[in-house]
């Protein structure tokens, strides 16, 4: 087998240990906020994963030093990357479906290609608005069921998916020069910061019972802890060492079919006609937005 095939079937296999991974974080994180408040329980998990990612970064003797002129660069991205994209995302969990959350979450592309025009003068072209079309048209039939009549906190979880989601796709737009810093300490840095935030404000302001947790609750905590922000990142970043952006972001929408489908495995959440639709027609605009290879 040649170099550049061995490549592209390692980078595959690591796709797919990333997409499972995230994937099935959706669900059981659903689990995990029926015994510990959202803030308090992710900031938890990434500070204790950020512990774990540091720890690799001394095994591979990398520095943790940030330059002076990176730290705000640094920062915005945490407050993208994983305040917003992390934090308001699992608070939306509480009042929306696995499958609302996800793919309402996984409109980022779209978001970040509109934030490209007036941001990097990247006009969209009618394969963009035919997308952005598709994408609101799946969303809107996905949020349907009751004829649009959402309750407060339905309406208070919609918003929030979304705001992570543009958030995180300002973040993309905005911070596209890579950081002067190796990936990994890239992301100890940014986990370990956001996280850290998330778990001051969730024990100053949720007031967690730290005993309500059960053993199932403890797994679900362990496996977010380990897998998703663990060795997740470590896959993701071999997939993109070896496989062009571009394609390793568009092998990423698996990421929330199968979250909904494990959802409905685990959760017994609907999983219908109108749930397999409003997928595919959300993640057909998504697509058509990473293929201009602007989101990566």
């Amino acid at each position: 087998m040649d170099s550049a095939r061995r490549d592209r079937t390692i980078g595959s296999l690591c796709l797919c240990v990333t997409a499972f991974g995230w994937a099935l974080n959706w669900p059981l994180m659903k689990l995990l906020l029926q015994q510990w408040p959202p803030l308090f329980a992710r900031g938890l998990a990434g500070v204790c994963a950020s512990l774990i990612l540091g720890a690799l970064v001394l095994s591979r003797k990398e520095s943790f030093a940030v330059p002076r002129e990176a730290i705000p660069r640094l920062l915005f991205a945490t407050f993208t990357n994983v305040f917003a994209w992390m934090g308001l995302g699992t608070v939306a969990m509480k009042y929306v479906t696995v499958s609302e959350g996800a793919l309402l979450a996984y409109t980022m592309p779209i978001w970040a290609m509109l934030f490209a025009w007036p941001v990097l003068h990247t006009r969209p072209t009618l394969r963009d608005i035919f997308g952005l079309v598709l994408g609101v048209a799946g969303v809107a039939l996905l949020l349907s069921g009751n004829g649009f009549a959402f309750s407060a906190d339905k309406l208070l979880g919609i918003v929030l998916a979304l705001s992570c989601a543009i958030l995180f796709a300002l973040g993309n737009v905005l911070n596209r020069k890579p950081l002067p810093m190796p990936p990994l300490v890239v992301v100890a840095w940014q986990v370990g910061l956001g996280c850290g935030t998330m778990l001051v404000l969730g024990v100053l302001f949720e007031r967690p019972d730290i005993t309500a947790i059960t053993p199932l609750g403890l797994g679900c905590f362990l496996y977010m802890t380990l897998v998703p922000m663990g060795v997740c990142y470590v896959t993701w970043f071999e997939t993109l060492r070896r496989l062009p952006p571009t394609t390793a972001s568009t092998g990423m929408l698996i990421v929330p079919v199968i979250g909904v489908v494990s959802a409905a495995i685990i959760l017994g959440e609907p999983l219908g006609y109108r749930e397999w639709t409003a997928m595919a027609l959300t993640l057909s605009g998504v697509t058509l937005a990473l293929q201009r290879g602007k989101v990566q």
